[in-house]
């Protein structure tokens, strides 16, 4: 059986149609992540999972337990005419707060830790430099040091499909994400 997004009617795992890209980015609870990134111009679709790990077919009470090393992630589907790869990383450095380590505000663990999870080179090439920038622009701000994990592979595997969209079937559901308020440059865009 094939999930498909509550939102858009989309599989969530089906085989990337060519001309898109992908991007898998965690940044705390993946359930307002998710929502965030399915409102952005240029995203296909989205899905939640677990990545970063080294447990196969992990559950959420597992990766909850901290015991397989993974994240919550968001996997991004998304159209880069659209939306160039640096502006989805824009979108997820104003987001959260990527000094925090292995917390998001009030969800602590390292399942809530900010990744970056690179398909290729390419990507972590172009996730190095933005985080360096943003990184600069933070410090300018007075915060410490980005902790924010950036990685090339690893398998995401899909969460349960009671995570899927979670807070388009639960519109009263928690949500902790938030930025630290410092804009982020995207060189080569309207946005820097």
């Amino acid at each position: 059986m094939t999930l498909v997004h509550a939102v858009n009617g989309r599989p969530l795992d089906g085989p990337v149609q060519p001309g898109l890209d992908v991007a898998v980015v965690g940044m705390g609870c993946f359930w307002g992540a998710e929502r965030l990134f399915w409102r952005v111009p240029g995203v296909v679709v989205t899905s939640v999972g677990y990545a970063g790990g080294h447990v196969a077919s992990p559950s959420y009470r597992e990766v909850c337990g901290g015991r397989t090393g993974h994240a919550e992630v968001v996997r991004i589907v998304f159209d880069p005419a659209v939306l160039p790869y640096e502006r989805l990383l824009a979108v997820f450095w104003e987001s959260h707060d990527p000094t925090q380590g292995d917390r998001q505000w009030n969800d602590v663990g390292p399942q809530y830790r900010s990744i970056v999870i690179c398909v290729d080179e390419r990507q972590r090439a172009i996730a190095e430099r933005s985080r360096a920038d943003y990184e600069a622009r933070l410090a300018a701000a007075g915060y410490p040091q980005i902790t924010t994990e950036i990685v090339v592979g690893g398998e995401y595997h899909l969460a349960e499909d009671y995570h899927q969209q979670y807070l388009e079937k639960n519109p009263d559901g928690y949500c902790g994400l938030r930025g630290t308020g410092v804009a982020c440059a995207v060189p080569g865009t309207s946005l820097a």
